[in-house]
């Protein structure tokens, strides 16, 4: 029997929508998601025809729960064949097309890394976003360094990146991690309506705006992506760094040797 794409593709007039659809691994993401993944958005934004982009998640529990850390225990990689491409095929993944992320349920690690990625994001009431990798022994390195501090205030982002606790849906509106609050089971919809409203302006002129501004926003990200692709070399080479996913998948609580 033929498993279910981990990624679908759904094309609504000028927008398209793309669904994480790993529901038993919570969207955790492996090197086929990220190459499905990364293929899409690169088909979306080489169509003119294509005004925005839409990422969400086929299970209401969970938008993304980050890399897959059983994948990675078991050696696999998880990183897409187009390796700049970044984590999940998505985050260093540069293109024109607006993208909207509409986020149900927990956004964690990679899953709230793919949210920062977006140009927008609309989230539903019950949604969480967080950054646990200093509590897997890892670094949010797909994004969540770099990008969290630009887009919330520094010291909510810092106690963020430091304590891996998570926030909800108000706390992450209140300090602009998202732009739109949407009811339990909304965010689809809002997202949608969201991309309506950027579908009816210019195409061209979106493109080239959202280009422009990226780049005041962006100006220093490639020094910035060399030095968190340092600290990840470093990092990864520690017991530490092996023993957090471990753990993780043996589900016990971590040793850490601090080595």
């Amino acid at each position: 029997m033929t498993s279910p794409p981990k990624v679908l593709a759904e094309r609504r007039e000028h927008i398209v929508v793309l669904t994480l659809n790993r529901p038993a691994a919570r969207n955790a993401v492996d090197g086929e998601l990220a190459d499905l993944l990364g293929g899409h958005l690169h088909d979306a934004d080489c169509d003119p025809g294509v005004r925005a982009v839409i990422l969400t998640s086929s299970d209401p529990r969970s938008f993304c729960a980050g890399a897959d850390l059983k994948a990675v225990t078991r050696g696999e990689s998880i990183a897409p064949s187009r390796r700049e491409w970044g984590f999940a095929g998505w985050v260093r993944h540069e293109v024109s097309v607006p993208t909207i992320a509409a986020v149900e349920g927990s956004a964690l690690g990679g899953g709230t890394e793919l949210a920062l990625a977006c140009d927008l994001v609309v989230a539903g009431a019950d949604a969480t976003f967080g950054l646990p990798e200093v509590r897997r022994g890892l670094l949010a390195a797909a994004g969540g360094v770099i990008r969290l501090p630009l887009r919330i205030p520094p010291t909510v982002a810092m106690e963020m990146l430091l304590t891996g606790r998570p926030i909800d849906a108000e706390r992450a509106l209140a300090v602009h991690l998202i732009n739109r609050m949407a009811p339990v089971g909304g965010a689809l919809d809002a997202a949608l309506e969201l991309a309506a409203e950027i579908a009816d302006a210019a195409p061209l002129s979106v493109r080239a705006s959202k280009r422009l501004a990226r780049g005041v926003i962006e100006a220093s990200f490639d020094e910035q992506w060399a030095r968190c692709d340092a600290q990840v070399r470093a990092l990864m080479a520690s017991e530490d760094a092996k023993e957090g996913p471990l753990a993780f998948a043996e589900k016990r609580a971590p040793r850490w040797r601090g080595r």
